[in-house]
Order: structure tokens, then C-alpha cells, then sequence
């Protein structure tokens, strides 16, 4: 009995040992549809046993480098004593399962590779509940992704930012997903997109442009004068409406009373001429479309004569104070440059004046020194004759300053 038990526990440790020493191992794999999947059965310290490969239903495909199973889409990519590698092509949906990897041991081990077959989904289509959405109303979107394996996940995004969505799926993982928002006339032109996330495929997305309807944008222009409008002149206004669709009608009106009527009304100019007092008030523009109407207004102040000269002193007194008040210094250092200016002026005058005074006096001066010598007979007597000879040098003197 004890030499029974003995054998029977060295033969189980022999086995344990032998099963150790020869461990099989292999991997899951994940292949998109249509293309190649490789299973590799591997065998650590390997004693001769033979290595083969079953599909799930237990049929050999390789036993060691022969392939019993007709199906020529299995190939033999490696055989040794320690691997077994086998490419499968053209992978389906049909051929996704268990395979086994066997190794002929007394016990037989045996491992497992799972192949997952992907199925990349179609390009999604974008559908919504109306084509153009009205400023303020909710919009409806819907994104299918059709045909893929696993279910797809599907996100939203509106130009920048995320949206939340609802998914549902179906038992061939088509997902249809919704997502509601309400829409601004700044949403007008902005891309929605429904992107696809999938293993199988990247930068899947389908993309839809938001169209809105807004009611207008109205604004006044003062064409016409540029600056205080005043008794007499004429006042040209334009309306500028935007909107969509384009505004198809603006209207002029005067708040609480009549327009003037000789006032000119083209399209969305306002012209009145020869302006008075009686034409002051607010004048409005409406525009309106399908969306609604909007407004702008326009409070005309027409000044008389004596207020606006009034009103044109004051300024000009404000502005001369605040000049005072801001450059003394210039101020007198102008004064003083136009007192020295005026000074130099006069000395310039009184230098010309004695300047052609003397000139002519120094003229003189020589005409009476040979005053009398025209008659004389001889020089001896033209210069004892004359006023300015020796014999008068006592009785007159002239000075030359």
C-alpha cells in the first residue's frame, strides 16, 4: 500500500512538473472586419509534444505545419518547436469565436484565443425637424450611425462647445442619437457636428450648418447736418436694418404726431429742408420681417439763432477759461515776445529815418561850400569868394555829427 501511494504521488509530481515545464499560452484578438487576424500558440520548453489549432468548432486547422481544414484562408505564417502562427484573411462576423490551441501532453493542455470582429459603422446622417429655426425656438437633431460592432458612441458639438445628447440602440448596433437647444441669432451660420466614436474607425463625424431666422437690427444715421441742426437748415437721416430674411418694409413716423408734410420719405431716407421749431421731436424707424419688427429713434432739437449763438460764446468762454486755467506760462511768455517785437520794430524805423536824414543834410554841406565860385575869373578868386573860403571860417562853423 505505502509503495502505491508513493508511485502515485511521484507520478503526480512528475506531471505537475512536466505540465510547468511546458506551459502554453496565446492572446485575444481584435480585427476589423475585412481584414487579417493572426493567432500564435506558443510553448515554453517544449519536449517534442505536438502543437495544433482548432477553430470553435473543435475542427483542426494546423496540426503542426499541415492544414486538414479546407479553407484557404488560413496560412501558415510560423512553425517551430515553441510556436505555432497562423493569419487569417478576409476575417467576418462568422469567424469570430473561441479558437483553441492544443498541445498533445498526457494530460493535453490547452489555451484560448477569443477573435473579436470589429465592424466600422457607415457615415452617419444628420437629421432635423425643420430646416431653418426661428431666434428663441428650440431646434431638434437626430444622428444615426448605422451597421457597427460594437454599438458606436456619439457626441455633439455646436461650433465650440459640447452638447448633450440621448442615444438608443438596436439589436444590429445601429445608435440614433437626439439632442435639443435653443437657438440665437448669433447661432446663424455656426456647424453642428455629430462625431462617431469607434474602435474600428477614426475622424468619423457628419456636420450640419444652423440656419436662423431674426428679427431685425435697426439704426439711425445722421447724414445730414454734422453737428447742432438750426433754424433753417435741412436734416437727412438713413435707417440701416439688417436681419433675416432682409427687412422688407421700414416705415418712418414722428412719436405722438404727424410728420412734417413736406418731409421726403425714399425708401429708408427721412428728408426734411428748411427746418423750425415746430419740427422738434423723436423720429422713429421700424423695420420689420417674418421674424417681428424693430426700432430706432431719433430726438430732433432744432436751435434758433440767438440760443445758438449763446450756446457758442459759453463754449468759447469755457474753452478760453480752461486754456487760461491750463497754460498761464505760454501765455505771457507770448506777450512779452510781442512787446519786444514792437520795440525792436520802432528802433528800426528811427535808425532809417536818421539814416536817410543825414544823407541828404551831408549833400547840402558840399553844394554851399562852392557856393559863389561859379562867377569868379580865376581859382584865386573863386575860392575867396566862395561862402565856405578861408575868410569865413571864423565867422560860420558847421558841425557833422
Amino acid at each position: 500500500f505505502f509503495f502505491l501511494l508513493f508511485f502515485s504521488l511521484h507520478i503526480l509530481l512528475l506531471s505537475r512538473h512536466l505540465f510547468d515545464s511546458q506551459n502554453l499560452a496565446t492572446d485575444n484578438v481584435s480585427v476589423i472586419e475585412g481584414e487579417t487576424a493572426t493567432i500564435s500558440c506558443r510553448v515554453k520548453n517544449n519536449d517534442d509534444s505536438v502543437i495544433q489549432l482548432l477553430n470553435p468548432n473543435r475542427q483542426t486547422i494546423y496540426f503542426r505545419d499541415l492544414r486538414p481544414l479546407k479553407d484557404s484562408r488560413f496560412q501558415l505564417v510560423n512553425f517551430s518547436d515553441n510556436e505555432l502562427r497562423v493569419s487569417l484573411s478576409n476575417v467576418s462576423l462568422s469567424d469570430e469565436g473561441r479558437y483553441v490551441c492544443q498541445l498533445y501532453t498526457d494530460p493535453p493542455q490547452e489555451a484560448y484565443a477569443d477573435i473579436s470582429v470589429l465592424v466600422p459603422p457607415g457615415s452617419p446622417i444628420i437629421e432635423s425637424r425643420e430646416d431653418v429655426v426661428s431666434e428663441g425656438n428650440e431646434t431638434e437633431l437626430t444622428c444615426i450611425s448605422i451597421g457597427s460592432k460594437p454599438a458606436a458612441s456619439i457626441r455633439w458639438m455646436k461650433g465650440e462647445d459640447d452638447l448633450t445628447v440621448e442615444e438608443t440602440y438596436d439589436r444590429m448596433f445601429t445608435v440614433t442619437s437626439r439632442v435639443r437647444f435653443s437657438v440665437t441669432k448669433e447661432d446663424d451660420g455656426v456647424p453642428v457636428d455629430c462625431i462617431v466614436d469607434h474602435p474600428a474607425v477614426k475622424d468619423l463625424l457628419a456636420q450640419r450648418h444652423l440656419e436662423v431666422l431674426y428679427k431685425p437690427e435697426v439704426k439711425i444715421v445722421v447724414t445730414y447736418p454734422d453737428g447742432l441742426t438750426r433754424e433753417g437748415d435741412n436734416l437727412d437721416l438713413t435707417c440701416i436694418a439688417e436681419g433675416k430674411p432682409h427687412p422688407h418694409q421700414i416705415n418712418w413716423l414722428r412719436v405722438d404726431e404727424d410728420v412734417p408734410p413736406h418731409a421726403v420719405v425714399t425708401g429708408s431716407d427721412l428728408y426734411i429742408e428748411n427746418l423750425n421749431k415746430s419740427y422738434n421731436g423723436t423720429y422713429r424707424c421700424v423695420a420689420s420681417n417674418a421674424v417681428g419688427e424693430a426700432y430706432d429713434d431719433y430726438v430732433l432739437h432744432v436751435y434758433g439763432t440767438e440760443k445758438l449763438h449763446a450756446r457758442r460764446a459759453a463754449a468759447a468762454r469755457t474753452e478760453t477759461n480752461a486754456f487760461k486755467a491750463g497754460a498761464p506760462q505760454k501765455i505771457d511768455h507770448a506777450v512779452i515776445g510781442g512787446v519786444v517785437a514792437v520795440v525792436m520794430f520802432a528802433i528800426l524805423c528811427a535808425l532809417i529815418v536818421l539814416g536817410r536824414y543825414f544823407a541828404r543834410h551831408k549833400g547840402t554841406y558840399f553844394t554851399h561850400e562852392a557856393k559863389g565860385a561859379d562867377d569868379a575869373a580865376d581859382a584865386d578868386t573863386a575860392i575867396i569868394n566862395a561862402e565856405g573860403g578861408h575868410n569865413n571860417t571864423d565867422e560860420k562853423k558847421e558841425y557833422y555829427i
